[in-house]
């Protein structure tokens, strides 16, 4: 099931769903817009995904592939259990929190430390994989001695980690580009960021910022870039890969958004699918097609459906 030199987002037809079904060894999905919607799952999702694992086209790989770093492992198997799908493994869901330790209970030092921009979901994996940490919650006040400009730097940090932070302050900023100014004179300091999505599409057309407006605050700020856990990333993927040994050429990733599902997925050689249930529209794939610019056609994926529901024919046939 080898990527196309060329992708024209056809529609997945019944018989197309068939092939490409067959073809393929390992699943990965995104999850909010592609599997659920707020806490309402998409109809006919869960019956598909049952069907990928135990249907006459099943016995599929199944991993769960996100760039939201509010939530744990645990928080999206027991999401997937409440939702009525099938019964997933925290092995099996690879969120840019847990990827983002995993990178760095690698990259850090011996007795290195982070100082983090998040929230309790990314603390709880760093925790998890063993990764000494700081800053995870509620700033210290302006008027306190610990306040961003005037806190002691501790000296066990050796890398920054941006992910999504409801507590997020100029405070922090100021803290974060101390220990990587720091950094340049004593061997430095990692600059991670868990994603870049830059808004976070609400019911009803709204949206609120997302983590990628706090990655842009603390690169611009320091003056450099981060180095990138999430989609549209390969890293993210190489987690996977490591996991479970899966083959890029047998592999289908499915996603609503494609500067990070469908990037992602072409980038490293995967099967692509669309589903319309989310953020990205065919109008925004028909603009990409008509483009002369390479970087904007890698946006286009190999296929479309309006919803993951779409594969049910294939699946039960």
């Amino acid at each position: 099931m080898a990527a196309a030199a060329k992708k024209w987002c056809e529609r997945l037809d019944a018989d197309t769903a068939r092939s490409v079904l067959a073809g393929a060894d390992a699943v990965l999905f995104d999850c909010d817009g592609v599997l659920w919607r707020g806490e309402a799952a998409v109809p006919g999702a869960a019956e598909a995904l049952r069907l990928l694992e135990d249907g006459p086209l099943g016995g599929k790989r199944l991993c769960y592939v996100t760039n939201n770093s509010s939530r744990t492992r645990a928080a999206y198997t027991e999401k997937l259990r409440r939702l009525g799908f099938p019964r997933a493994e925290p092995r099996q869901v690879f969120g840019s929190a847990y990827c983002a330790a995993r990178y760095l209970r690698h990259a850090l030092p011996p007795g290195g430390a982070a100082y983090v921009l998040g929230g309790a979901a990314l603390s709880s994996e760093l925790e998890a994989a063993g990764v000494a940490h700081l800053g995870a919650g509620p700033a210290p006040p302006p008027d306190s001695a610990h306040f961003g400009a005037r806190a002691p730097l501790d000296p066990a940090v050796r890398a920054v980690l941006v992910g999504y932070d409801e507590h997020f302050s100029y405070g922090k900023l100021c803290l974060a580009l101390r220990y990587l100014l720091r950094g340049q004179d004593d061997g430095g300091c990692l600059l991670v960021a868990t994603n870049r999505d830059n808004r976070l599409p609400l019911e009803g057309g709204s949206a609120v910022p997302g983590t990628g407006c706090l990655v842009k605050a603390v690169e611009t700020a320091a003056e450099r870039e981060a180095f990138v856990i999430g989609k549209p990333s390969q890293y993210i993927f190489e987690c996977v890969a490591s996991e479970f040994n899966i083959d890029p050429a047998r592999t289908l990733m499915v996603g609503d958004r494609l500067d990070t599902d469908i990037l992602m997925g072409n980038n490293c050689g995967l099967t692509t699918l669309l589903t319309l249930t989310g953020v990205s529209t065919l109008e925004e794939v028909h603009s990409h097609l008509e483009s002369s610019c390479p970087e904007r056609r890698k946006l286009v994926p190999d296929y479309y459906v309006e919803s993951i529901a779409d594969l049910l024919p294939a699946l039960k046939a």
